[in-house]
């Protein structure tokens, strides 16, 4: 029987018996069956499905970061004087542009080394690295192809690098969004006759679609449909255009009828159809086109195709769904997979143009009610009192994982968030000091302690990086003097004298700012490198130098210097960086970390690597500068607050290039809307025409506007159908609102979200706004007449309190869970050798990498994981049975033409009574 309506999804989850009473994949399938099917449940709840009542509230967070490595071979250019190119690559959403790497200049296998890390805002089928030639001699930039990776592929290449083949572009092939289409099929009856025969009438109605693409910073949408009859004949229809919208609501009805069942007034010279009896519907084709006057063609945004041939095509398509829109097919195109590059987009060749190394780390977590993490969050926070830590649940994680790093980030958002970093820390720290013997490896190997360092100071202290750093590196960018003092890379050693005058100015800028930033150390890292400072110097009593070297390992080579050589990953740079400034860069980075070393004894007498950096390093292997660096630990690790602790002067939290609509304006129109550069500090919002206006303010040169912090009001998103306009938001204030519009979906939620932030404690906070302009004498949103009418919608809700840190203890705890779920093999080969080697006696157990102090409360405190995080996924399981159950094949959440839906939830429903055997056999 045909299908009627939307089709449900089976049901894909198993019941703890099946789990337990099926043959086993083992462990080691479980991480990259539960991505499967965590991105399933990633796509449906993105779109916000309608929960029955009752249901647990279930949000999901997505993280992504990914690291542009190199690319090889690419080919060379055909025309000019110069056959290589200068290179660079776009990250995308979609078509939809997020961040863009510097440019690699004359090169064929161009290095960028460049790293991107960003929460997604919203839902994508495609992860896309597009990569450019800028041709200064066409004048112009041309793509030379692209990887595209599917959403549901990317835990594929988690966390590790690959090559990928880059593809060449076919602007047939950019498509993205879907169409809600409703098809009805009806005989055409004149007479008693007629009673039995076939379907003669399809009824089309084209209601609206979503997330179109834009072409050329613009959408108009149109579509043509099409219908395809078995004789090879077609008949075509037009709606009309829809101007400046992404998701275009048509809402048009087209009728079309079998030649034979027509009247005989229907017009056969349009379309040329003939009386034949056998004649019958084939295919109905949506094209949607965006509308180019005055252009040779309009521009391709996707199609839709539905079978229509015979009873049973006819039935399935006969009901309201959504569909994903297709790339327009060619023949010559090429669609095979690539085992580089799993998940090619329908439409792109496999021709490889040249390699590009990536390394991508992509999670999605479900998070559940805070409740359900309760025995979860108990085990972890009682890790600051577990003696010995080596039974602590937080050091079990970090035994486990593959990457320490993947332990330490939500362990010390955890710690963080209930006030107990600090004490953990010390307690790890307490542990793997007592095992060093020497007193200059301390700290020094890829271990739990360190990697959770790293991540505190960067929560802790990123405003005060920026408030130390900002000004010194700001001048290296602008005035891009010449550094570079290696003779293998200056062509004129001449310069080298000059050059070497420049590097140490920047790095004296620098070193200064460093050093007499102490009383604005924040409070928590004082206390973490007191505590340090303080264990260091009872493990080794006779060792002077050692109560400075443990802090200073961390503060300059850990803190400091990994901002300097990459300052757009810690925010303090939002611009291109060319690659002289880029080697100036790694030379001070370089230099600091020597610097930090000037507290031993041992580093005056240390050989460079480097022979050309040693005149440098010896300029600054002062008496001046080691009492300076000695000074500055001591202040930021003595034992009580170091001074007083409030800027005197503004933090600028963040700045960029917007657009805005002038404030107070009646008439809408083009003219209003102007680029302007925006700059957040802890005291104001203010924009001038450019930066410069900014950094080198002077009376007469003030900003254009400026907005206290105490006068905003909320800060929300517009409603694209204010001004057909993508990615706004508006800064509402006591007698107006600003409306800004962000360069990208990323750029307006981090925009939106600082500014919350640090609004949301004022007195005079809205309760309820409008989320659509006031445009005509009427808000669009309600259509109030006036212009002081109440809001109409609630404010969202605020982030949690706190400049330095948006923390997310449910969501860290979901993250924590995940990885004891991925790595469940490993926790169970050490409980088994728990359970094996002297468990009754107390012995010590010694395992490869991982060390057993006490035997008997480690093995319990395994036992105690494993039924924790089963319990944990239990409830994950429940919530995918029961999502699953209630979305429907076609739905808005789960479009017809995304093959991955299907094929995911039938491995789901597949492997699902395997997956989780191990964790079955919980100890009695």
């Amino acid at each position: 029987m045909g299908v009627k309506g939307s089709c449900d999804i089976q049901e894909v989850v198993a019941s703890p018996m099946e789990w337990e009473g099926q043959g086993g994949r083992g462990a080691s399938q479980l991480s990259a069956n539960l991505h499967s099917q965590h991105s399933i449940v990633s796509r449906l709840q993105r779109d916000g499905v309608n929960m029955a009542e009752g249901r647990r509230k279930v949000r999901v967070e997505e993280r992504l970061k990914i690291k542009i490595g190199e690319a090889k071979n690419l080919q060379c250019r055909t025309h000019g004087s110069v056959n290589q190119r200068d290179v660079y690559c776009t990250l995308s959403l979609d078509q939809e542009e997020i961040f863009r790497t510097s440019t690699m200049e004359r090169t064929l296998d161009p290095f960028f080394g460049e790293e991107f890390q960003f929460e997604v805002p919203r839902r994508f089928r495609y992860l896309s690295v597009y990569v450019y030639d800028r041709d200064r001699h066409l004048k112009q930039d041309k793509v030379l192809g692209k990887v595209a990776i599917k959403r549901e592929d990317l835990h594929t290449y988690h966390n590790k690098d690959h090559w990928f083949p880059i593809v060449p572009v076919d602007a047939d092939s950019e498509v993205q969004g879907k169409a809600n289409i409703e098809v009805k099929l009806d005989p055409v009856l004149k007479g008693e006759a007629d009673v039995g025969q076939q379907n003669s009438r399809v009824t089309v109605r084209l209601i609206e679609c979503s997330d179109l693409t834009i072409k050329n910073g613009n959408c108009d949408p149109f579509a043509n449909v099409t219908m395809c009859y078995s004789n090879s004949k077609q008949e075509s229809r037009r709606t009309k255009v829809k101007r400046k919208t992404v998701s275009p609501h048509f809402d048009e009805v087209l009728v079309f009828e079998l030649p034979n069942s027509r009247g005989q007034n229907h017009d056969r010279d349009t379309y040329s159809l003939q009386h034949e009896q056998d004649v019958e519907f084939s295919e109905l084709r949506i094209t949607l086109w965006h509308d180019s006057p005055g252009m040779a063609d309009n521009m391709f945004l996707g199609e839709v195709k539905i079978p229509l041939r015979g009873l049973q095509q006819q039935q399935f398509a006969a009901s309201n769904k959504w569909y994903f829109l297709q790339p327009r097919s060619h023949k010559n195109h090429s669609y095979s997979r690539s085992p580089g590059n799993s998940g090619f987009p329908p439409g792109t060749h496999q021709d490889s143009l040249g390699t590009l190394r990536l390394n991508i780390h992509y999670t999605a977590d479900h998070v559940f009610s805070s409740h359900v993490y309760d025995p979860l969050r108990q085990l972890i926070l009682q890790s600051t009192q577990i003696e010995p830590v080596t039974s602590s649940a937080a050091y079990i994680l970090g035994e486990i994982v593959t990457s320490k790093v993947d332990a330490a980030q939500p362990l010390v958002r955890v710690f963080m968030h209930y006030g107990e970093i600090v004490p953990m820390i010390r307690a790890l720290a307490r542990w793997e000091i007592s095992k060093v013997t020497d007193a200059n490896t301390i700290f020094r190997g890829n271990t739990l302690v360190s990697k959770m360092m790293d991540e505190a100071m960067k929560l802790a202290g990123l405003h005060y990086l920026h408030n130390t750093l900002r000004s010194s590196l700001d001048l290296v960018f602008r005035e891009r003097k010449p550094c570079e003092i290696d003779p293998a890379r200056v062509r004129d050693p001449a310069m080298i004298e000059a050059n070497l005058t420049n590097l140490k100015e920047y790095v004296e800028n620098i070193f200064e700012a460093i050093t007499t930033s102490a009383l604005h150390c924040p409070s928590l890292m004082c206390q973490m490198f007191h505590d340090l400072k303080e264990l260091a110097s009872t493990r080794f009593p006779d060792n002077r130098e050692v109560r400075y070297s443990v802090i200073s390992g961390f503060i300059f080579l850990r803190f400091f210097a990994p901002a300097i050589l990459g300052p757009k990953l810690f925010d303090l740079t939002t611009e291109q960086i060319d690659s002289q400034t880029n080697r100036t860069l790694t030379l001070i980075s370089k230099t600091i970390q020597s610097l930090g070393n000037l507290v031993s004894c041992r580093s005056a007498q240390q050989t460079r690597k480097e022979e050309y950096m040693s005149a440098l390093y010896k300029a600054f292997c002062t008496k001046k500068h080691m009492q300076a660096v000695r000074q500055f630990l001591e202040i930021i690790s003595a034992s009580s607050d170091p001074g007083h602790r409030t800027l005197d002067s503004p933090v600028i939290l963040k700045e960029g290039v917007m657009i805005k609509r002038a404030q107070g304006r009646k008439r809408f129109g083009r003219k209003n809307f102007k680029q302007r550069y925006f700059r957040l500090t802890t005291q104001d919002l203010t924009y001038s025409k450019t930066k410069v206006s900014v950094c080198f303010m002077s009376p007469g040169k003030e900003p254009l506007c400026c907005i206290p912090l105490d006068q905003i009001l909320a800060v929300e998103r517009l409603q694209e159908d204010s001004f057909k306009m993508k990615n706004m938001f508006q800064i509402i204030q006591p007698e107006r609102a600003l409306y800004i519009q962000a360069n990208n979906c990323v750029e307006e939620k981090e925009w939106i979200d600082i500014l919350t932030k640090i609004c949301q404690t004022n007195a005079n906070r809205l309760e309820r706004y409008h989320p659509s302009a006031y445009i005509n004498g009427r808000w669009m949103c309600c259509q109030a007449p006036s212009e002081v009418a109440p809001g109409c919608s609630d404010v969202s809700q605020g982030l949690e309190v706190g400049l330095q840190m948006d923390l997310d203890p449910d969501r860290e705890l979901q993250r924590i869970h995940s990885l004891f779920i991925a790595h469940m093999d490993r926790l169970d080969r050490l409980r088994s050798a728990c359970e094996c080697q002297a468990v009754y006696t107390g012995d010590m157990c010694f395992l490869p990498s991982f060390i057993i102090e006490d035997v008997q409360s480690c093995f319990k405190m395994l036992n105690q994981l494993r039924e924790t995080v089963f319990n944990l996924e239990q409830e994950h399981r429940s919530y995918l049975k029961l999502l699953t159950r209630e979305t429907k094949y076609g739905s808005k959440q789960a479009p017809i033409g995304d093959d991955n839906y299907l094929l995911l939830a039938a491995r789901v429903r597949h492997q699902d009574s395997s997956q989780l055997r191990i964790t079955c056999s919980l100890p009695k």
